[in-house]
């Protein structure tokens, strides 16, 4: 690696930290460390919400959705801006009606206690595995950009003797990435997690933008021959109007299924619903929410376009470069990009695109880490005892480095896992979203449903989403359309059936 660009990811990785340190100064008690002080702008918190829902993941993975297919990845965005003016006009006025720090008070309040701690349960154990597995992924992803480098591979034998070069840059990757983002969010809580995040979007779209200019560059002919040879190849196809409920990236499933994966995540997630709640307004949440949609689905479009940019420089120019990133016949997608980054990007623009992997990987496990520590510690431990606000910020803080322990763990065994066995983990937050999502529709919409009915509608929707996960029933982008209904029915039939009477507090 280039000096410039090793010195790039030293100076990243030393300002987060800092800057957690600077936010760390002005914490009093939980509503500081969880929510702000509620005084963060809106714009910033926009930008929190895009960062936190793009992982390294999306970052590396869309460009070769748009190498090996076209732009039908857009219909889901799309979807995504329905739930969100969903989310904007039935959530999030619920959400400033008290002094909330996580959004399954709102479930306490309605159901009561245990509806509340198994919602807060679900949330934490599935967030813990999911963005592990995410976190092992972007160790995946880093990987493949280091060992593409000359001399790579020698080196990271010469660290760990005996270990696969591979293997010893994940784990390296994992625990510089999971320690540095335990220190900033253990010191700096939720302002330094969203000011942190609003730094780290600004680092990967001007990283994309970089690459996609340089692209641009390299192809003779420039734009008009990218339009000409992307658009004979399909490559700018938007919409897919096939009905199926097995088929990802139709119309349908995209916008529908779409719209209800957003409501839930942006909706009933204590990841995004915590942004929210450091807004000083309604008004102020929706604004930020809202922008967020439109700014996610320029980013898209962006990451969509490198992608097919990518084909036409790879089919066009250097076919033979396309050896780099097939096995066994097929072109593996994840690799094109990481494989043009360290190939043709000149030094300081490859250190800020690696940092750019590390700042989308770090925005997410860096909400990860606040959102499960609020929600141990406003669910379960404040709940059992009566402390001082001192006491509530030191445990708030070791829950965070916990979560972060807890995290890395996962990450570091997912290692030992076939990839088969990394998608399946990965898929558990879509079905259960799905589920706690139909039990915000109840509390809403179901004024008679009484807990009872409500844990007789979660045991139904999990039924269901096993089995249409075990048998693949359908489509993922389904998963949180069928939970949510079968939880929503079952809740509703079960209240019939036992005679209950509308609750106090609908």
């Amino acid at each position: 690696m280039h000096l410039i660009d090793l010195a790039i990811i030293v100076a990243y990785l030393a300002g987060t930290v800092l800057f957690g340190a600077w936010f760390s100064r002005s914490q009093k008690d939980v509503k500081d460390y969880f929510v702000g002080g509620r005084t963060v702008p809106w714009w910033a918190i926009m930008g929190s919400i895009v960062a936190t829902e793009t992982s390294t993941v999306t970052f590396i993975s869309v460009p070769g959705v748009a190498f090996t297919g076209n732009w039908t990845f857009l219909q889901l965005v799309m979807g995504y801006m329905v739930g969100r003016i969903v989310v904007s006009i039935v959530f999030v006025p619920a959400y400033f009606r008290g002094e909330l720090l996580t959004v399954y008070q709102i479930l306490g309040v309605r159901f009561g206690a245990g509806v509340k701690r198994l919602a807060a349960g679900l949330f934490l154990v599935t967030r813990s595995l999911a963005d592990g597995v995410r976190l092992f992924a972007t160790g995946l992803v880093l990987a493949a950009l280091l060992l593409a480098m000359p001399g790579m591979a020698q080196t990271a034998r010469a660290w760990v003797p005996g270990l696969e070069p591979a293997v010893t840059i994940m784990v390296a990757s994992v625990l510089v990435m999971g320690l540095t983002t335990i220190v900033y969010t253990y010191l700096g809580g939720m302002s330094a997690v969203i000011w942190t995040d609003v730094i780290q979007l600004v680092i990967y779209l001007v990283g994309a933008g970089f690459a996609a200019a340089i692209l641009v560059d390299r192809i003779p002919g420039g734009w008009p021959e990218i339009v000409r040879a992307g658009g004979s190849a399909g490559k700018f196809t938007v919409f897919d109007f096939t009905v199926s409920l097995t088929k990802n990236y139709t119309f349908w499933s995209g916008v529908i299924g779409g719209a209800f994966l957003t409501t839930a995540t942006h909706g009933t997630d204590q990841l995004m619903v915590q942004r929210y709640l450091c807004a000083s307004s309604p008004r102020q949440a929706r604004v930020a929410l809202l922008t967020s949609g439109a700014v996610v689905f320029v980013q898209f479009a962006l990451f969509l376009l490198i992608g097919s940019m990518l084909y036409v420089y790879y089919t066009g120019q250097a076919p033979a470069e396309m050896a780099a990133f097939t096995v066994g016949g097929r072109i593996q997608s994840d690799r094109i990009f990481p494989h043009f980054i360290v190939t043709h990007l000149p030094p300081g623009v490859v250190g800020l695109v690696i940092a750019a992997v590390f700042a989308a990987a770090m925005s997410t496990l860096a909400s990860s880490l606040n959102s499960s520590s609020a929600t141990a510690m406003a669910d379960f431990y404040m709940p059992m005892r009566q402390a001082s606000d001192a006491h509530y910020l030191r445990v708030s803080r070791w829950l965070t480095a916990f979560w972060g322990v807890v995290q890395i763990s996962v990450a570091l065994v997912a290692i030992q896992f076939s990839t088969r066995a990394v998608d399946e983990v990965l898929g558990i937050a879509s079905f259960t979203n799905g589920i706690i999502l139909g039990v915000f529709l109840l509390g809403t919409f179901a004024p008679r449903v009484r807990q009872r009915s409500a844990f007789a509608g979660i045991v139904a929707g999990t039924a269901v989403m096993l089995a249409v996960k075990v048998f693949a029933l359908t489509s993922w982008q389904w998963y949180v359309l069928v939970g949510s209904l079968v939880t929503y029915a079952a809740g509703v039939t079960a209240s019939r059936l036992s005679g209950e009477e509308p609750a106090a507090n609908p």
